[in-house]
């Protein structure tokens, strides 16, 4: 461009303005994106608890849906409450995808891609709704429950005045999150969220949602599943670890969460095989409940795979399975 442009000066052919067009041109040419990650169908992210897209400029799923777009992905990220149970979160990620397509007549399925509660939240949209899901996968999600919540439930116990207080700080927490992340959503609920992830909660939503998870403990469930003529491709992945980096304010919470499992493995929330559902691509990754998603900024181990590589890969898993 540049001996062109000399070339052309020299001949007297080229003013000074159209100069300055070709290096403007020139500089703002980006590569085409390479299409590694281009899905059939759309991804949607559907986060966990805190469900917010961004707050102050720092995304829940942090760089992931950057990296995914530029080799080729269409990225949603679902507009759901911060603190509630899953039922009523698959209800509002139901109204958004309906909403979507009617704008796009091109979208028939879309492929959601779901942490933590957010795995749960998708489990319920496949169940009453598989016309809108191509594929579930759920990272770090407590398909049988989290100890964290039964110690929730058991130090602020519904009906009592510290159960009531916790409540109403829960629930204005969560409001305030939504409001930040521009969700237009219905107040939450933070005791229906807690009792949802205890033994015993659990335990109800499984029976009443049993779709892709395993028959016995710690195994695998059904690669896919058909609901009603519509196949729906089941993965998962977790963490195996609590504490990855110590320049990660998350670790030193999730390092302290861990210890309640007693030995487990686990990434501080969710046991690795309680995050086990459909098939399992692998559920010891050197990551934390908050590495899963890159988060703090970034920061997870410098000796495993990068969480950003994750999902870049499974979007072309994804992509080479036809979906």
């Amino acid at each position: 461009m540049k001996k062109l442009s000399s070339n052309l000066l020299a001949a007297g052919l080229l003013t000074a303005g159209s100069l300055l067009a070709i290096n403007a041109q020139a500089m703002s040419t980006q590569p085409e994106p390479s299409g590694y990650t281009q899905t059939k169908h759309p991804v949607m992210l559907v986060q966990g608890i805190l469900a917010f897209d961004s707050i102050a400029g720092v995304d829940y799923w942090y760089k992931i849906s950057e990296k995914l777009e530029s080799e080729g992905a269409t990225v949603y990220t679902a507009a759901i409450n911060a603190f509630n149970n899953s039922v009523d979160r698959g209800e509002q990620l139901i109204k958004q995808l309906e909403n979507i397509r009617a704008t796009d007549p091109s979208i028939e399925k879309f492929n959601l891609v779901a942490h933590s509660q957010g795995g749960l939240t998708s489990r319920y949209v496949m169940s009453v709704r598989p016309d809108l899901v191509a594929s579930v996968t759920t990272m770090g999600s407590p398909h049988t429950g989290a100890p964290i919540a039964d110690v929730l439930d058991g130090v602020f116990p519904e009906d009592t005045l510290q159960g009531a207080a916790f409540e109403t700080i829960g629930d204005a927490a969560g409001t305030l999150i939504d409001k930040l992340s521009g969700d237009d959503v219905a107040p939450g609920d933070t005791r229906s969220l807690t009792t949802e992830f205890t033994t015993a909660g659990a335990a109800a939503f499984n029976a009443q949602f049993p779709l892709g998870l395993p028959t016995e403990a710690c195994g695998e469930g059904p690669a896919s599943v058909t609901v009603n003529g519509h196949d729906i491709r089941l993965y998962s992945w977790g963490g195996g670890d609590t504490f990855t980096n110590a320049a990660d304010p998350l670790d030193y919470l999730f390092g302290t969460a861990g210890l309640l499992f007693g030995g487990e493995s686990s990434d501080g929330i969710t046991g690795s095989c309680a995050s086990h559902f459909g098939t399992v691509i692998r559920d010891d990754y050197k990551m934390n409940h908050g590495d899963l998603i890159n988060q703090v900024l970034g920061l997870h181990s410098l000796f495993s795979t990068d969480p950003l590589t994750l999902y870049r890969t499974h979007a072309n898993r994804l992509k080479e399975a036809g979906l």
